[in-house]
């Protein structure tokens, strides 16, 4: 069974009351028992973690034992040298994910800072992006 770390970074748990006209009405809870869902039926298991705090996301995937990292690192995609650093010194494939269209809003939003060291970016897709990136490794990609 493969196991998959679902990290979301600063803001997200914000999900539901922010900016719902940008990132919808669903709450994190909510798309993580969706993605919870989707990857028991297709014989994945996840777990999900998210922080405010870039330090705790760093540890996590310096921690991580997982066969993949599905990442939406909200602002920290954009200037997080550290972040990518981490990503990159595990070795274990990551896909970056965003609820929004990135290149379609402000300008400092189209830079990844860890786009280079993810295997992938889904972006603009709402929760339809946690689930592409989880539909890529049932497919057997990573």
């Amino acid at each position: 069974m493969k196991n998959v770390l679902i990290l979301n970074g600063p803001n997200l748990n914000m999900l539901g009351s922010r900016e719902t006209d940008i990132y919808g009405n669903l709450g994190l809870d909510d798309i993580n028992t969706m993605l919870a869902e989707y990857a028991s039926k297709h014989g994945i298991k996840c777990d999900f973690f998210q922080s405010n705090i870039e330090g705790e996301i760093i540890d996590k995937i310096h921690s991580s034992n997982h066969n993949a990292i599905i990442i939406n690192a909200g602002a920290l995609t954009h200037y997080s040298i550290a972040l990518r650093d981490a990503i990159a010194a595990v070795k274990i494939p990551a896909i970056e994910v965003h609820l929004s269209n990135i290149l379609a809003r402000e300008e400092f939003r189209a830079q990844s800072v860890i786009s280079p060291v993810c295997k992938g970016i889904i972006s603009g897709f709402g929760k339809h992006s946690y689930i592409l990136a989880l539909e890529y490794i049932v497919r057997g990609e990573l």
